[in-house]
């Protein structure tokens, strides 16, 4: 499975984007996806799972009222649609993939088999 990231840039807090994440090769080995988030000095941080069966969405409690995961199983793409953003968003993003059963709560990086490369947020305040 490969995952590419794609989407990031530099936004002026308070703007709106959207991040993409596409899988492709076994995609059908994938169970969960995931986005996370580092930002400069932090640890990496989960913000959100979907269950790609189920259609379920968990978010973070930091972004749950301005992030939004959606995917397409058409196109084997996930989306992060982050609103509102703020200069604290500043971070590489990250999507993931399970497969198999999610370990645990699926927060942790080790839960995930498959990364993509990261796409670089900047927001200007």
């Amino acid at each position: 499975v490969q995952l590419q990231a794609s989407g990031g840039g530099l936004v002026q807090a308070g703007e709106s984007l959207t991040l993409s994440c596409k899988a492709s090769g076994s995609v059908d080995l994938i169970t969960n996806m995931a986005w996370f988030r580092q930002g400069p000095g932090k640890e990496r941080e989960i913000l959100g799972i979907i269950g790609m069966s189920s259609g379920s969405i968990r978010y973070a409690d930091s972004i749950k009222d301005r992030f939004v995961i959606t995917e397409d199983s058409a196109e084997n793409t996930m989306a992060l649609q982050m609103n509102s953003l703020k200069p604290e968003d500043t971070a590489e993003y990250l999507c993931a993939a399970s497969r198999g059963l999610l370990i645990g709560d699926g927060s942790k990086e080790y839960a995930y088999a498959f990364w993509g490369q990261g796409t670089l947020v900047t927001v200007s305040s």
